[in-house]
């Protein structure tokens, strides 16, 4: 049976939530284990755990920031397990059930279209919101929208979604963060790596052109995901944001991090402005 179109163009958000997962073994003991999110969307996510789980298994899972819980059901592995575990992706039994606390917006036929995970300063609602170019620009300068809220009920101002989100990157993302420029310290505990998801054109010094998304904010660098092979070291040149109807400035970059995506061909890359000279 084809996968709903609300399910398959769901916003994936690259974003580690803190987990415990309960549930069953094949020897009938009860397990309770700490795990956290690789990715997340609206009805699944993507979990790192230590121990197996098996494709089919009914598991509860408590979302240990805001204590929000529901059933899962394990749909597969996505890469073999090692010492430190395993990857496995899983699916929320009752769709109803706002499980990461974030309020989606309805599916888009625009893959690249640029997105901002806000907050509203007045009910505290955190909700990724499809924002325009402007909007891109007013949020890194004022920091501040004024957008409707369904919560309130009005339009309200909206911000970065920092506070109720705050958590710590894997160490690998620490490192890939640190690399491009992305903060330091208390920075880099704050959600901004995946706070704005813009579209960005990359383009290599053999004729390569690629379309793909930002996945953090920073003045540095950024990170994004591709199945192409970019080597660390490489120049590349980049528009961010990009958009096809406006003549961009393209401005030179270099490759500085890659870190393969488990059970797929992607790699996250991260990426550091170059100096102009």
């Amino acid at each position: 049976m084809p996968m709903p179109a609300e399910k398959r163009r769901s916003d994936r958000l690259m974003l580690t939530v803190p987990l415990i997962v309960a549930g069953t073994d094949t020897q009938g003991k009860d397990f309770k284990q700490d795990a956290r999110t690789v990715t997340l969307n609206r009805h699944g996510a993507l979990i790192q755990i230590s121990r197996p789980l098996l494709t089919g298994q009914r598991i509860r899972i408590v979302n240990a920031l805001c204590h929000r819980e529901a059933e899962f059901t394990v749909v597969g592995p996505v890469a073999p397990r090692s010492e430190k575990g395993g990857q496995w992706g899983v699916e929320c039994l009752n769709t109803k059930v706002n499980m990461w606390g974030i309020q989606f917006p309805p599916p888009s036929d625009k893959p690249n279209e640029p997105s901002a995970l806000l907050e509203c300063r007045r009910c505290h609602t955190a909700e990724l919101k499809r924002v325009s170019l402007i909007e891109v620009e007013v949020l890194e300068t004022s920091g501040i929208l004024n957008k409707a809220c369904e919560t309130c009920g009005i339009k309200t101002p909206w911000g970065y979604a920092e506070s109720q989100l705050a958590m710590s990157a894997p160490p690998s993302e620490t490192k890939m963060l640190a690399e491009v420029g992305i903060g330091r310290g208390a920075e880099l505990r704050r959600h901004t790596r995946v706070s704005m998801q813009l579209p960005i054109l990359v383009r290599d010094y053999y004729g390569g052109v690629e379309i793909s998304k930002r996945e953090n904010v920073s003045k540095g660098g950024f990170c994004f995901l591709s199945e192409k092979n970019y080597h660390v070291g490489a120049g590349i040149m980049v528009a961010c944001p990009y958009n096809s109807a406006e003549q961009c400035i393209e401005i030179p970059a270099r490759v500085v991090r890659r870190i393969e995506v488990p059970g797929t061909n992607g790699k996250t890359y991260g990426v550091r402005y170059e100096k102009l000279h």
